[in-house]
C-alpha cells in the first residue's frame, strides 16, 4: 500500500504540536529546579514540591512515549524516508532525556545535577536534530 502523503504530513504536524503543548505545560516545572539549581537553593524545594513536579514529568514523558510510538508507525513516503528516520531517532532520544531528568529527582533524596544536566543536554540537542529534519521534510514534500 502506498503512504498517503497528506495522512503522513497531518500526523507529523499534530505530533510536532502536542509535543509543543505538552512541553509547554512542563516547562515551568523545569524553570523551578534550573533556577534552584543555578541559584544553589535546591535545599528550599520541599519533598511536597519535587514529588509534584516529577508527577508532572511522569505524566508528560507518557504522553511523549504515545508520540514516539506514533511516529515509529508511521509510514513516509520514499522522498523522506531518510528524514523521517533522523526524526524518529531524534524523538527517541528527546523521550530519552525526559526519563533521565525523571531519575534525576527523587523527591526523598532532591536532585541530581549532573544527571539533570545530562537530561537538559541530550533533550536540547534533540530538540535541535527534531527541527532540522522538520525542516528538510518540509522542503521536500512541499517542493514537490
Amino acid at each position: 500500500m502506498k503512504p498517503n502523503v497528506g495522512y503522513y504530513v497531518q500526523t507529523i504536524n499534530d505530533i510536532v504540536k502536542y509535543t509543543e503543548e505538552i512541553g509547554e505545560t512542563m516547562h515551568p516545572y523545569y524553570e523551578e529546579i534550573r533556577q534552584a539549581i543555578d541559584r544553589q537553593q535546591l535545599e528550599q524545594l520541599a519533598e511536597e514540591r519535587l514529588t509534584e513536579i516529577k508527577n508532572t514529568f511522569t505524566e508528560g514523558t507518557a504522553k511523549y512515549e504515545a508520540m514516539l510510538k506514533k511516529v515509529k508507525a508511521l509510514k513516509p513516503t520514499p522522498r523522506v524516508l531518510g528524514i523521517h528516520k533522523k526524526f524518529e531517532r531524534a524523538y527517541t532520544d528527546y523521550v530519552a532525556g525526559c526519563q533521565e531528568m525523571l531519575a534525576a529527582i527523587d523527591p526523598a533524596r532532591g536532585v541530581d545535577v549532573n544527571l539533570f544536566d545530562r537530561s537538559e543536554s541530550k533533550q536540547d540537542q534533540a530538540t535541535d536534530e527534531l527541527s532540522f529534519a522538520i525542516t528538510r521534510m518540509s522542503n521536500i514534500l512541499l517542493k514537490k
